[in-house]
């Protein structure tokens, strides 16, 4: 069902909020009429912060308009006519509206569809009990929900008693007044003939006690009043900052946690309008209890009576502060993390002493140009925000490092800072945040092992530590879940690491022969072995073959893998045992145990040197380099003694649709198109390596040669050839 049936389906305060949603901004009508269109259109393809993708938002505004106006030609008849009218007085609004900013309208769009999502989805999980998600997300939200409710309805409570309580102070103090009228009377009595004076003074000094003893009752009443709406802010505030812990200390620390995640390839944090509406409430709340506790506070300055009010409204009024200040420095966060390899400010020690509240203003690990930023208000989503788009790290000071450490394992963070007041300078923030650990390397050369400690940052990391304390070693199956997430990440697919795959991961990270998963199951790999020990027999570490694969994977054999066509993690001899009971001419694809990023094929033959006897053949391991000369569907369909794809698939229906189509043989403007094609020779000994694999550099040198010598001008090449 279309998301904005579902929509005006919702009722009570879901209605309210959708409705609130629209305005001049983006009229309903528009989201009504052009409901399908604006729901088919790609709002999550553009990227808000990227600048380059201001041509695609220019482009779905001028769609939007277009449709508009088509939408309003269409109208007939009476009432049509007055659609009509106003339609197009939509189109023009929205064009002058973002125009000079279509990046904007994609904001807009973007945070109401998504806000229309969520409330069609809680309605639905509200009506459906147990039909929501397994980790309880719509109970938790409910119960945040009516707390929210219990609030409202307690400071609603509070603010009634405040009202009746001011009517009983002004009411005491015209009578109060009154005393003090009497008093004055009384006084002047002096001036009368005795008689007069003994009639009045009785009348007088009677109301006087009679007032008296009221104003003594009534300063009793109102202090117990004031002490009674005192309590009733002191339980508030409690649940006020109960309800602070869940949101701020549990969800949004469960939504940065998912926002490290998505760093190693996890699924994307999701939005921030939840937490945001969440923290507005909690704001609004907070504050019309801090401005009710003031207003007690001026009741009595105004009127001061003895007792223990005005030590109740002092704590309340470090309490509400506190809360305050507590929500406004804990919801200053950065919803887009920096790139975690090239930025800094601040060093891990410098760190772990601002948290501590040790004064690092003078400490710095680096310069930052273009570092300061002024933050925008988006009225449209309601958010502040500040945009970093040409900051950049022009020089980096490192620590002295510790034993075997590298620079790619040393941590630094960007440190961000703000100061805004609240409440006319009321309350003075000043408030600072850190990015997710980041590494700064020089070269891309340092690429692959400054990702490995993010990774371990990312995945391995507990809530609330010192920064940036991981633990040194992990249980296998917490980094095969780490691995997992970001070979799919990578890879952009679906189809993850199997059960096989990891069990071969671990055989080579622990040099292991076991082929039983349980026995790995309790095993635990330390930072060292992930990356900083080189494999056995190898010049490299279990992490760099393992990203090699990656690279090699997401730069040319993507599609081959996600068809299936790729089993990659096996060894040369479970390679062998498979294919040694497959007709000949069956062949499949392994990743190198030599060579980072390197693949290779395996196929089984018969044996040139002994008659009647098969072998498994194994060429040598294939690059990013040799995939950009030439893919491999074509070395595959090049190569004529390979058949089937293992187990038995024909190869032609696996790899034929990725084949490069042949080349012209026209000749144009002088020039041949050049031609490459695999090629092996079986009965050349010399083109075998030491292992029985096949050596392809010299064919593929010869290829090169070739190649650039047909890229010359027919006209060169013979004049050449005739000298």
């Amino acid at each position: 069902m279309a998301l904005w049936i579902q929509a005006q389906q919702l009722q009570g305060d879901a209605l309210h909020q959708m409705q609130s949603l629209y305005g001049q901004h983006f009229p309903i009508e528009v989201r009504h009429y052009l409901a399908q269109w604006l729901e088919a259109q790609p709002w999550d393809a553009i990227d808000l912060e990227n600048q380059q993708d201001e041509f695609k938002a220019k482009r779905l505004l001028e769609g939007l308009i277009k449709e508009l106006q088509r939408k309003a030609e269409h109208q007939m008849g009476e009432d049509g006519f007055l659609l009509k009218i106003k339609l197009g007085h939509y189109a023009t609004q929205l064009k002058s509206s973002y125009d000079p900013c279509p990046l904007e309208l994609v904001r807009c769009v973007k945070h109401i569809l998504y806000t229309e999502q969520r409330l069609v989805q809680e309605a639905s999980n509200a009506s459906s009990p147990g039909s929501g998600p397994v980790d309880g997300t719509p109970q938790r939200y409910q119960q945040i929900n009516q707390t929210f409710e219990e609030l409202r309805v307690m400071t609603q409570d509070t603010e009634n008693d405040l009202r009746k309580l001011q009517h009983s102070q002004e009411y005491f103090i015209i009578q109060y007044q009154e005393s003090l009228r009497i008093q004055a009377q009384l006084s002047s009595l002096a001036s009368l003939p005795p008689a007069e004076r003994v009639q009045r003074e009785a009348g007088l000094q009677s109301r006087k006690s009679t007032l008296e003893a009221w104003l003594t009752r009534e300063a009793n009443t109102l202090q117990k009043y004031r002490q009674e709406l005192a309590e009733k802010h002191q339980r508030t505030l409690a649940l006020l900052r109960k309800q602070q812990t869940v949101i701020v200390d549990d969800e949004l620390i469960q939504w940065k946690r998912r926002q490290q995640l998505a760093g190693n390839g996890g699924p994307s944090e999701g939005g921030l309008d939840i937490l945001q509406a969440w923290c507005e409430k909690l704001a609004d709340m907070i504050w019309q209890n801090r401005q009710q506790i003031r207003r007690v506070e001026h009741l009595t300055q105004q009127l001061p009576i003895p007792g223990p009010t005005e030590e109740l409204l002092t704590d309340l009024n470090a309490t509400v502060t506190d809360i305050i200040s507590a929500l406004v420095t804990s919801t200053f966060i950065i919803e887009k993390q920096p790139p975690q390899v090239k930025a800094t400010i601040i060093s891990e020690q410098q760190a772990k002493a601002l948290l501590k509240n040790e004064n690092t203003r003078n400490d710095s690990s680096g310069e930052i140009l273009n570092n300061n930023c002024v933050m925008e208000y988006h009225q449209t989503t309601g958010t502040l925000s500040a945009h970093f788009r040409t900051m950049s790290l022009k020089r980096i000071k490192r620590s002295d490092r510790r034993g075997a450490e590298s620079v790619t394992e040393e941590k630094f963070t960007v440190l961000f800072e703000s100061q805004f007041s609240v409440g006319g300078n009321e309350l003075v923030f000043h408030v600072k945040t850190l990015s997710l650990p980041v590494v700064v390397i020089v070269h891309g050369s340092q690429d692959n092992n400054a990702t490995a400690t993010v990774l371990w940052d990312n995945a391995f990391s507990e809530t609330g530590r010192v920064p940036f304390v991981v633990p040194e070693k992990v249980l296998w199956p917490q980094l095969c879940e780490a691995l997992n997430m970001k070979y799919k990440s990578e890879v952009q697919s679906d189809r993850g690491l199997s059960e096989d795959n990891l069990v071969f991961l671990a055989q080579k990270a622990f040099s292991s022969s076991s082929n039983n998963p349980e026995d790995y199951c309790n095993m635990t790999i330390t930072w060292s072995q992930f990356n900083r020990e080189s494999l056995p027999g190898r010049n490299f570490t279990f992490w760099q073959w393992f990203d090699g694969v990656i690279e090699l994977m997401k730069k040319h054999l993507k599609s081959h893998w996600n068809d299936g066509a790729i089993l990659g993690f096996l060894n040369k001899q479970q390679a062998q045992d498979m294919l040694m009971s497959k007709p000949n001419g069956t062949f499949l694809l392994r990743f190198s145990d030599s060579e980072i990023g390197g693949i290779t094929i395996a196929w089984v033959a018969e044996n040139p040197n002994k008659a009647g006897e098969r072998m498994v053949w194994n060429l040598m391991p294939f690059t990013t380099k040799d995939f950009s000369i030439r893919s491999l569907a074509d070395r595959i369909s090049d190569l004529n003694h390979l058949l089937f794809l293992y187990p038995n698939q024909p190869k032609e229906e696996v790899f034929s649709r990725y084949c490069t189509p042949p080349n012209s043989k026209a000749v144009g403007d002088g020039y041949v198109k050049p031609e490459i094609k695999q090629v092996v020779k079986v009965e050349n000994d010399t083109m075998l390596d030491t292992e029985g694999e096949f050596d392809l550099d010299e064919t593929m040198d010869m290829a090169r040669q070739v190649e650039e010598f047909l890229r010359q001008p027919m006209e060169t090449q013979w004049s050449g050839q005739q000298s």
